[in-house]
């Protein structure tokens, strides 16, 4: 028989995988886009930073990020005083956590396959009277499926798999951060 703390520990880890991934969903796909289509100078800063997480060894990254949640910080000390959120060793905090350390794992994959594409497809919408949004759900987005699967795949697994930051931030709470 199972023990009930390690199913609900399973049951944690998938949620945090689950909600991690949904999140950078969404964020990824437009930071993705205008990484790859924006002629803005230092995009490469931007791209820099996105990519830090897969250089940096997990436990620091946790480290810093717990410092900057604590409540004995300026940052964490804003959140609990005047958004009465605690990030250090909560489940939201390890979610913010996740999703830092697994952002360059959904935009990198979602980038190179919007850069993989022929400019011409999405000249070709807007000549046609569609608008960015449109031209990115109906026309770039279904032609980059693969990118897409290979960035929600390589999220949830490296999710699963993180353990050096979670633990940092949020501890070994049973039945609120311990995760598998």
């Amino acid at each position: 028989m199972l023990d009930q703390d390690f199913i609900y520990t399973l049951l944690l880890t998938g949620k945090l995988a689950l909600i991690t991934t949904s999140i950078l969903i969404i964020i990824g796909i437009p930071v993705a886009y205008w990484l790859s289509y924006s002629r803005f100078k230092l995009k490469f800063i931007a791209e820099t930073l996105i990519s830090m997480p897969m250089v940096l060894p997990p436990t620091v990254m946790g480290y810093y990020l717990l410092v900057a949640f604590s409540p004995e910080n300026a940052f964490g000390d804003f959140l609990q005083k005047y958004c009465d959120v605690r990030l250090a060793f909560s489940f939201q905090g390890i979610v913010i956590a996740s999703i830092i350390a697994n952002l360059p794992f959904m935009i990198q994959p979602l980038q190179n396959g919007f850069s993989a594409l022929n400019d011409d497809l999405r000249q070709a919408s807007y000549t046609m009277g569609k608008s960015k949004i449109v031209t990115l759900f109906k026309v770039l987005i279904p032609n980059i499926k693969k990118s897409v699967i290979t960035g929600i795949a390589l999220t949830f697994a490296h999710c699963i798999g993180e353990f050096g930051i979670v633990i940092m931030v949020g501890g070994n709470i049973p039945k609120e951060t311990r995760i598998a």
